[in-house]
C-alpha cells in the first residue's frame, strides 16, 4: 500500500500540511478548470467539480478532511476541559423558551429547553401558572433513528385545540407537517411532506389553515429551480388529501411575481377577508394584496394591491379594520403607517409611528393594539397604538434595559416580550393591557448564570475607511487590561439589514471569563442604522462591510485590545464574506479566522437551490455591475498564491439547504496550497447538521469548544498546544 505522501505525489496534489498535530490531512482534489465568461472577463473555476458532492471520490475526500479535523482538534489539551465548562456554564443557565403563542381561552404553547436538555421540546399549558405538558419532544426520534431532529416551526388554532407543527432532521430545514389534537395527541391528517417553513395560518373557527409546500418532485429539479414556485394550499381537516393549491408565482402570472417568490396567505381575523403577503426572496420590501376570503380558499381569488414594490414597506398586517405597514419611503429609519383595510390606499395613511434617530425594527398586532420595538442607541424602546384613527403610540416601560421581541396576536390583546440584554439571558414576559403593565411569565427555570456580573459590554464608535462611523459592541471581564495581550475575536455579519440585538450566550461567556474579548461590528449591510445602513453593505456597495470589519480590528489593536497574534474573525452564512475578504485583504491582521456555512463564491452563489432568492441582497451575473461586485465580494476569487494567511477553520453542515457545503471545500481547496504561513487550513464537516438551524445543544456546545479551541491554539495558549 502506498503512504499517502506517495498518493498525492502521484496526483500532483499541492499538499495542505504533512502533518498537523501529528495528523495526517490530505491535500485537495487534482484541480478540474473550467471557465465562465462574464461580460468579457473569464473567470477560472478549478474546483468546480466539488459542486457534485454525491461523486464517491468527493465524497470519501470530504470524509478524510472532516476525519483529519476532529482528530486534530481532539489533540488540543485544553479543549476538552473548555467543553466541560461550557457545559457546566449552560446547566447553570437559565433554561431557555422561544416562539411563544396564546389561544383563546388561555392555553400558552412554545418551545421549551430546560438545563441539561439536549433539544428543544414543544409544550403546552392549560393556563399561564399550569404544568408543562408535552405535545412532542424531537430527542425521541432522535433516539429512534440515530438522527438529531427539530420543530421548525408551529402554530395553534385559534381555539387552542388542535396544533400543526412541522419537523426536520439532520438540519436539513425540509421536514412534515403534523396536525394533532392538543388533549389527546391524535393525529388529525396523515403528515404532510415537502415543508420548507410552513407558515400555517388557521381560519378563525380552526377547521382549515393556509400552509406552505415545496412543488412535488422538487429534489429532481436542477438547483436554481429547486426552491421556486414553493406553494400555498388551503388544507381542510375533515377532508383529507384533497389539499387544493390556491396561489404561487406561476399559477398567479397576473401578478407578475418571479419565481422565487413565495407568499403567505392570512384571514384577517373577524372578517371574511384574505390578506396575502407576497416575499421577493430576501428583497426586504414586501408586496401585500386583500381579496375575498372564500375565493382564496379555492384560488379563484382576484388579488387587489394593497402595497407594491414602489411603497417600501418592510412588514405589512391587518387588524381591527386597519392595515399597518413599516415603511422605509423616505424614512431610512422606518415609519409606521396606518390606513383602513376598507379602503386601502397607502397614499392617504396617517402616522402611527414617525422617524425619529431610532430605528424600528418590529411591529406585531394585538387585538388592543399595535405593538413596536425600536432600537435607541444600543438598546430597545417598547411602543404601543391603540386601534383608532389618530392614537398615537406612547412608550410601555420595560424591566430593564436591552433587547425586545415583540409578539402579538391579532384575535388577543396584549403581547408576548423576549427581553435580552449582553449581560442577561432572554426570557419571556408579557404586556397585560388590563393591568398596564409587563410581568414575567413563569415558564423559564432562573440559572445562577442568569445575569452573571463579571461580563460588562461597552459600545464605541469606529472610523472606517472613508470616515463613516461604525457601531461596535466590546464584550469582556470588567477588568480587562488594554495592554493588547487579550485573545479578541471580532464577529460580524452584515447582509439582509439584520442586527445583532443585546443577548446573552452561555458560550460566549465561557470566552468572557477566562478573559477573553468579543466584539461585535455592526458593519454596514446590516440594519443597526436603519434601511441606509442596509443599502450601503449590499451588491455594488458590498465592500463596505469588510472594510468596515477590517477598520473595526484596526481600532481593537490601536486601543489596547489585542494585537494582531492574539486577533481572530468569525461569522457566519453571509458572514462568511465578512470573514473571508477581511483575511484576503488583510491577512497580516489575523492570527486565525473560523467562517461557518459561509458564502464564498459570489458568482456561483445563484447557481445553488437558495442562491436565486438571494440575487436581491448580492446580485446577479447578468448585471455587468453586479457581477464587478460579486468578484469583489468573492473570497475564492481573492486568494493569491504566496501569501501568509491566517490558520482557518472551516465549519460547515453537510446538510446545509441554505449555502451548499461546496461553497466551503472549494474554498478551502483553493486556499490550502496557496498560503505559506504554515498555518492550517481544516475543514470541520457537520454531517447531521445543517445550516445551523435546528442543532441539537450537545451539537452547538461541541461546535463552541472545537472553535474557541482552534482560535486559542493559534494564539498560542499554553494549554492549547499540542503535544
Amino acid at each position: 500500500m502506498r503512504s499517502l505522501a506517495a498518493v498525492l505525489s502521484l496526483l500532483a496534489i499541492p499538499a495542505i500540511a504533512a502533518s498537523v498535530a501529528g495528523v495526517e490531512v490530505p491535500g485537495p482534489l487534482p484541480p478540474k478548470p473550467v471557465t465562465d465568461t462574464f461580460w468579457g472577463v473569464a473567470v477560472e473555476d478549478p474546483y468546480r467539480f466539488l459542486e457534485d458532492t454525491k461523486d464517491p471520490a468527493v465524497v470519501q475526500w470530504m470524509q478524510a478532511q472532516a476525519d483529519a479535523t476532529t482528530a486534530i482538534l481532539g489533540k488540543l489539551p485544553g479543549r476538552d476541559p473548555l467543553l466541560a465548562r461550557i457545559k457546566e456554564i449552560e446547566n447553570g443557565a437559565s433554561g431557555l423558551v422561544d416562539q411563544v403563542q396564546r389561544s383563546a381561552g388561555g392555553r400558552w404553547f412554545f418551545l421549551k429547553r430546560d438545563p441539561g436538555e439536549n433539544q428543544f421540546r414543544l409544550v403546552w399549558r392549560e393556563r399561564v401558572d399550569g404544568p408543562d405538558r408535552l405535545l412532542f419532544d424531537p430527542e425521541a426520534l432522535r433516539k429512534a433513528t440515530g438522527k438529531p431532529h427539530a420543530v421548525l416551526d408551529f402554530t395553534p388554532s385559534p381555539d387552542g385545540r388542535k396544533i400543526a407543527y412541522a419537523v426536520q432532521a439532520g438540519g436539513g430545514e425540509i421536514g412534515m407537517l403534523h396536525v394533532v389534537d392538543v388533549a389527546t395527541g391524535k393525529e388529525l391528517t396523515p403528515p404532510l411532506d415537502r415543508i420548507r417553513y410552513a407558515r400555517v395560518d388557521w381560519l378563525d373557527d380552526g377547521s382549515a389553515f393556509f400552509y406552505s409546500r415545496l412543488r412535488e418532485g422538487y429534489e429532481a429539479l436542477p438547483p436554481t429551480e429547486r426552491f421556486s414556485d414553493r406553494t400555498v394550499h388551503f388544507h381542510v381537516l375533515d377532508r383529507a388529501g384533497t389539499d387544493r393549491a390556491v396561489f404561487s408565482a406561476s399559477r398567479n402570472k397576473d401578478l407578475g411575481l418571479p419565481p422565487f417568490a413565495s407568499g403567505h396567505i392570512s384571514q384577517v381575523a373577524g372578517t371574511k377577508t384574505a390578506l396575502l403577503r407576497v416575499y421577493l426572496g430576501v428583497d426586504p420590501n414586501v408586496l401585500a394584496y386583500v381579496g375575498d376570503l372564500a375565493e382564496a380558499t379555492t384560488g379563484t381569488v382576484k388579488w387587489r394591491p394593497v402595497v407594491t414594490a414602489k411603497d417600501h414597506v418592510h412588514a405589512v398586517g391587518a387588524a381591527h379594520g386597519f392595515v399597518y405597514v413599516k415603511s422605509a419611503q423616505g424614512a431610512s429609519r422606518f415609519k409606521v403607517l396606518r390606513f383602513p383595510l376598507a379602503s386601502p390606499d397607502i397614499g392617504k395613511a396617517e402616522t402611527v409611528i414617525p422617524e425619529t434617530a431610532g430605528v424600528v425594527t418590529t411591529i406585531s398586532l394585538g387585538e388592543d393594539a399595535m405593538y413596536a420595538a425600536r432600537r435607541d442607541g444600543a438598546t430597545h424602546v417598547l411602543l404601543r397604538a391603540p386601534h383608532a384613527a389618530g392614537a398615537k403610540a406612547v412608550n410601555v416601560p420595560l424591566p430593564f434595559a436591552g433587547s425586545i421581541d415583540p409578539s402579538a396576536d391579532e384575535r388577543l390583546p396584549g403581547a408576548v416580550l423576549i427581553l435580552a440584554g449582553w449581560s442577561r439571558s432572554a426570557r419571556p414576559w408579557f404586556y397585560d393591557p388590563a393591568k398596564g403593565q409587563v410581568v414575567a411569565l413563569p415558564f423559564v427555570t432562573i440559572g445562577k448564570f442568569d445575569a452573571p456580573p463579571d461580563i460588562v459590554a461597552r459600545e464605541v464608535l469606529v472610523k472606517s475607511h472613508d470616515g463613516v462611523e461604525v457601531p461596535m459592541s466590546i464584550l469582556s471581564r470588567p477588568d480587562v487590561k488594554l495592554d493588547g495581550s487579550n485573545p479578541t475575536l471580532v464577529y460580524g455579519y452584515g447582509a439582509y439589514g439584520l442586527t445583532e440585538d443585546p443577548f446573552l450566550s452561555p458560550r460566549w461567556y465561557a470566552w468572557v471569563e477566562r478573559g477573553g474579548v468579543i466584539a461585535i461590528a455592526h458593519v454596514r449591510g446590516g440594519g443597526v442604522k436603519g434601511d441606509a445602513w442596509h443599502q450601503a453593505g449590499r451588491k455594488v456597495t458590498k465592500s463596505n462591510t469588510w472594510k468596515d470589519a477590517i477598520a473595526a480590528s484596526e481600532w481593537l489593536v490601536a486601543n489596547g485590545y489585542t494585537s494582531p497574534a492574539k486577533l481572530g474573525i468569525f461569522g457566519g452564512s453571509a458572514g462568511g464574506i465578512f470573514v473571508g475578504r477581511a483575511i484576503t485583504e488583510r491577512p497580516d491582521l489575523f492570527a486565525a479566522a473560523v467562517p461557518q456555512v459561509g458564502v464564498f463564491q459570489g458568482a456561483r452563489f445563484e447557481a445553488s437551490a437558495n442562491g436565486v432568492a438571494n440575487v436581491p441582497e448580492f446580485g446577479s451575473v447578468k448585471n455587468e455591475d453586479e457581477f464587478k461586485a460579486l468578484m469583489a465580494m468573492s473570497t475564492y476569487e481573492h486568494v493569491k498564491p504566496g501569501t501568509k494567511y491566517p490558520a482557518v477553520l472551516f465549519e460547515h453542515g453537510v446538510n446545509d439547504t441554505r449555502v451548499d457545503v461546496w461553497q466551503t471545500t472549494k474554498m478551502a481547496s483553493r486556499l490550502a496550497p496557496a498560503t505559506t504561513s504554515g498555518r492550517p487550513v481544516l475543514m470541520r464537516l457537520e454531517y447531521d447538521s445543517g445550516h445551523g438551524q435546528g442543532s441539537t445543544r450537545e451539537q452547538s456546545q461541541l461546535r463552541a469548544a472545537d472553535t474557541w479551541a482552534f482560535f486559542l491554539w493559534q494564539f498560542g495558549d499554553p494549554a492549547f498546544q499540542p503535544k
